[in-house]
């Protein structure tokens, strides 16, 4: 087991937005959470990590319990979610981006990036993420000029970046074709393998991209969890497709 939740709940005054959410993530395993709007799946990974501490219930990641720590400590110990640096700064070139995760991964976060280009493992580290994603011939372009596909691209790319056992990412494939879609999906599937990435944890509205490339689902509805299993059990729980799958599943 390499993370587990147990009894999450997440209060904003009044309002609940996790009610006892529990999950478990094994080694292994790419699992995706989706729901309906409201659902409160941003609000469980901004728990998972740490940016959010819970009302209750507590994180553990390798047997530690992490609630609360933040993403910059959690990232120290091989957590890690998706930068979108790309909106943060936008004038970086993707190098620049990816160099920016690398110098967090290796706690040089007060260098300059004047002096970062004579820095050769950060320089060789964001090179070769940017190649491993198919950025490399773009690395020099500022990051506001690439196509949407690539800046999604990007942003997973500068998760990665930071070398972690276990990764999150929050709607990567947001706002793209189809076609880029899929780009995005293989390409963090093959770097998590040529990288060591043991766990990724998605949240997707896109229910093609769900249960093409999910081990397991797990379903939120307001603030619970509805469902966790496998893609089949999942499209096979009537529940579950009426409040969250829709129409992809009935198609099926």
């Amino acid at each position: 087991m390499i993370l587990r939740a147990e009894g999450l709940r997440k209060l904003y005054g009044e309002v609940c937005a996790l009610d006892g959410v529990s999950l478990a993530i094994d080694a292994g395993e790419f699992v995706s959470i989706i729901g309906p709007n409201g659902a409160g799946k941003s609000t469980l990974i901004n728990v998972l990590t740490g940016v959010l501490r819970p009302t209750a219930g507590a994180v553990t990641f390798k047997d530690r319990d992490v609630s609360g720590l933040g993403p910059a400590r959690l990232a120290r110990l091989g957590i890690a979610r998706s930068f979108q640096l790309v909106q943060i700064f936008p004038d970086l070139t993707v190098l620049e981006t990816l160099q920016a995760a690398v110098v967090s991964r290796l706690g040089r976060g007060t260098r300059l990036f004047a002096s970062l280009a004579a820095d050769r493992e950060v320089q060789e580290g964001a090179i070769d993420v940017a190649e491993l994603f198919g950025l490399g011939e773009k690395r020099h372009v500022p990051a506001k000029q690439l196509p949407q596909g690539d800046k999604k691209l990007l942003d997973v790319a500068s998760a990665f970046a930071l070398r972690p056992e276990l990764i999150l990412l929050d709607e990567p494939t947001s706002g793209v074709s189809t076609a880029d879609k899929t780009t995005i999906m293989e390409s963090l599937v093959s770097a998590s393998k040529r990288i060591g990435v043991r766990a990724i944890i998605q949240v997707e509205h896109d229910m093609d991209i769900v249960f093409a490339y999910s081990d397991r689902i797990i379903a939120l509805h307001e603030g619970r969890v509805l469902a966790d299993g496998p893609p089949a059990a999942i499209e096979a729980d009537r529940r579950v497709v009426d409040t969250v799958v829709g129409r992809r599943a009935r198609a099926g």
